[in-house]
């Protein structure tokens, strides 16, 4: 089941208007409620309060017992809303609420054939608290008048890590459920494992992080006509552009040779695009060595040198490094290029030298700097470390993979599926063999 009150979507349609697509589950604001209601997670007396208020306005729902055995299980479940003013940490009153089943791989083939009984769910198809579900069904809601603005209080407390990339599925009680599942940007017939349903709806997850991209993974095919944007280079598509773009600018302005600009290290670094609305106009290119990182072949082609292109590539690979940990970058500046690199926070490397190469004259220059706090580092989630390069901020390929079970498909194989040789049946073939 998925169900609430007629009252909860006549509430929230009009905190939601327009009534689109245009409000996607995961960018409901709670700042927007956090000012007048809160929400919290109620003790056994006020699980029984609401669902009695509940059953009156909705009908028939699971019993308590089976509701108190599912929030035991996962106290992520139920949350209650109350008013702010309401509101008192010794004797709270709960005045509406939202439950999610937190559905693990058997309960989401469940949820999708049918074998799910809602209204009583089997325990061993629910994950525990500590648990990643396979997938968020919303089970009740029950928010009357006011109290339905804490809807969004409760998309937050299922947007912690744990549950930020899960998808949501609902069903639609009423016409009006159906109209607000839309204007959330729910979309039926939802498919889980080839098992497909279309009478549960499906909110696919794109959780807040992704919108606050860092500045070295912010473009995103669709910038605007002058917009700087900036992304690492991941395909040979990719690095078709980085070539291009140096070709461009060393070879053809600065007359450098072919040997000396492709010197055998681009196969060993990460590089740095920078585009100017969908046009690659710049490059960068990052090496890595025990203690710290070097930053070179810095291009911007010529018709895009009037913009900031330069500092925010070259921002965006002081940004990438911190994430990585390091604390000091090391470059090669040309002598007339000192002035920009003094900008960006670099100093003369104490005891360097000046040097040349490719008829250009060169300084050492370094940048001291604190890692960024949230660097990527040996003990942080697993699931981050084997996210695409600087890309860590969004979930990854490999964590949807994980809601498949077990199966080590290349261990367990059945043995009819071992390859065997085939058999020599006649002297042509016994001589080719």
């Amino acid at each position: 089941m998925t169900a609430h009150d007629a009252r909860v979507t006549r509430i929230a349609a009009q905190i939601l208007q327009p009534q689109s697509a245009r409000h996607p589950l995961d960018e409901l604001n709670p700042e927007r409620q956090s000012g007048r209601l809160v929400v919290f997670t109620p003790n056994g007396l006020q699980v029984d309060s609401l669902l009695s208020a509940a059953r009156r306005a909705i009908g028939r729902l699971a019993t308590n017992e089976a509701v108190h055995r599912v929030v035991s299980h996962n106290p992520d479940t139920l949350w209650a809303i109350a008013r702010r003013s309401n509101y008192s940490s010794s004797a709270p009153v709960a005045e509406g609420f939202v439950a999610y089943l937190m559905l693990n791989h058997v309960g989401m083939k469940g949820l999708l054939d049918g074998s799910l009984n809602a209204a009583d769910p089997d325990l061993s198809m629910i994950a525990r608290q500590n648990e990643k579900p396979a997938g968020i069904y919303v089970w009740c809601v029950h928010a009357p008048g006011i109290i339905a603005g804490g809807m969004p209080l409760t998309v937050d407390k299922i947007s912690t890590r744990l549950y930020r990339d899960v998808d949501v599925y609902a069903r639609a009680a009423t016409a009006q459920g159906l109209k607000l599942m839309k204007t959330m940007g729910f979309k039926p017939c939802a498919k889980y494992a080839g098992v497909e349903n279309p009478s549960v709806h499906i909110y696919r997850r794109t959780h807040r992080e992704s919108a606050k991209a860092p500045i070295y993974d912010n473009y995103n095919n669709r910038g605007a006509a002058r917009q700087e944007t900036v992304t690492i280079a991941r395909t040979l598509e990719d690095m078709m552009r980085v070539m291009t773009i140096r070709g461009a600018v060393y070879m053809a302005e600065q007359a450098c040779p072919y040997d000396e600009e492709f010197d055998g290290n681009d196969f060993s670094a990460t590089h740095l695009i920078g585009y100017v609305g969908d046009e690659p106009a710049a490059c960068l290119r990052i090496r890595y060595f025990a203690d710290f990182a070097k930053v070179e072949r810095l291009a911007v082609r010529r018709e895009f040198r009037k913009t900031r292109l330069a500092f925010q590539i070259s921002k965006a690979a002081i940004e990438l490094c911190r994430a990585k940990g390091y604390k000091r970058i090391y470059a090669h500046a040309q002598k007339r290029l000192l002035n920009f690199f003094d900008r960006l926070g670099f100093r003369p490397l104490e005891g360097g030298r000046e040097f040349v190469f490719s008829d250009f004259d060169y300084v050492e220059i370094v940048l001291d700097m604190t890692p960024h706090p949230k660097a990527i580092t040996i003990g942080v989630d697993p699931y981050i470390m084997i996210r695409p390069e600087g890309r860590w901020h969004v979930p990854g390929v490999l964590e949807r993979s994980a809601i498949r079970p077990v199966t080590r498909p290349s261990v367990e194989r059945p043995a009819a599926r071992q390859v065997r040789r085939p058999t020599v049946d006649s002297p042509r073939e016994r001589a080719r063999a």
